[in-house]
């Protein structure tokens, strides 16, 4: 299984390493041995990517935007994301 797995933060985000152990972790549990790309610019921040898709908001696309998240990216989420068949 071939996977691109981005963490996307603007600078400082208090939740960036949590959402970055939580990518870890989830990876782990998956046996996916993947990297994790991560970006720090204007994002809405955490965000992670896999495949280009957002795991919060799949149909939204990514949003630009130096903020903060409401919406953290939860294990059951980014687990979800990683079990889905490719299209």
């Amino acid at each position: 299984m071939t996977v691109r797995i981005e963490l996307l933060t603007s600078p400082g985000c208090p939740n960036a390493a949590a959402a970055k152990r939580t990518v870890t972790d989830c990876l782990a549990t998956l046996g996916i041995d993947a990297p994790i790309i991560e970006r720090v610019g204007g994002y809405a921040s955490p965000t992670v990517l896999v495949d280009g898709v957002d795991v919060m908001r799949p149909e939204d696309g990514v949003f630009r935007g130096d903020v903060c998240r409401l919406d953290l990216p939860t294990p059951q989420r980014i687990l979800h994301a990683l079990q889905k068949e490719p299209t």
